[in-house]
């Protein structure tokens, strides 16, 4: 019986050795695996860290600068718009301000009409006044049409009359003209009224 025993613990004593064994074995490849896994996750996750870092640094740069470029395209629209007010609503004043002297010649001939009974006198003045202006309209890009004997455009002229003619060669023309036209830069500025034969 002593026997028996000593065999069972003997088995009992193989059995449990190579069990220990493996045991050992597999604990520790495995924890150096997992320590060398653990080392490269935290290392992979600090990069990634640190790569979400520059990222949003750098589209906090991008995003100031956009900001800069939106106030300051504003600012440009804005004082474009009030600069374009500011020519249109002065933009005669050249015009205004050079037909004033014309106007003061007027005033003295009105004021020279008063004491002067010569006819003649008052025409020539007013003669000089006219062509003043008209020079002064021609220095400004304004010029009168040549409507003497022409054929009728209606891009340019406005028939107010039509009048029968004797002669063939007369229809179509230019017979008479109501109201002067002006052009301006080579646009038509006022339309030439006038009366074209039939």
């Amino acid at each position: 019986m002593s026997q028996k025993i000593n065999n069972n613990n003997e088995q009992e004593t193989i059995k449990e050795q190579p069990a220990e064994a493996p045991e050992v074995m597999d604990v520790a490849p495995d924890e150096e695996v997992s320590e060398t896994e653990e080392v490269e996750g935290v290392s992979e996750i600090e990069s990634l860290k640190n790569l979400l870092a520059a990222r949003e640094e750098e589209l906090e740069k991008q995003k100031k600068e956009y900001l800069f470029l939106m106030a300051e395209f504003d600012n440009f629209r804005k004082r474009t718009v009030r600069e374009r007010a500011d020519l249109l609503k002065n933009a005669a004043e050249g015009v205004l301000k050079g037909l004033l002297p014309i106007v003061d010649d007027f005033e003295r001939g009105l004021a020279a009409t008063g004491n002067s009974g010569d006819a003649d006198a008052v025409r020539e003045g007013m003669e000089l006044i006219y062509n003043k202006l008209v020079k002064y309209l021609e220095q400004n890009g304004v010029k009168a049409m040549n409507t003497d004997n022409a054929d009728f455009d209606p891009d340019i002229h406005e028939a107010i009359a039509m009048v029968p003619v004797p002669d063939e060669a007369q229809k179509g023309k230019i017979i008479d003209t109501v109201s002067k036209g002006y052009m301006l830069n080579d646009k038509v500025l006022r339309h030439a009224k006038v009366a074209v034969g039939q």
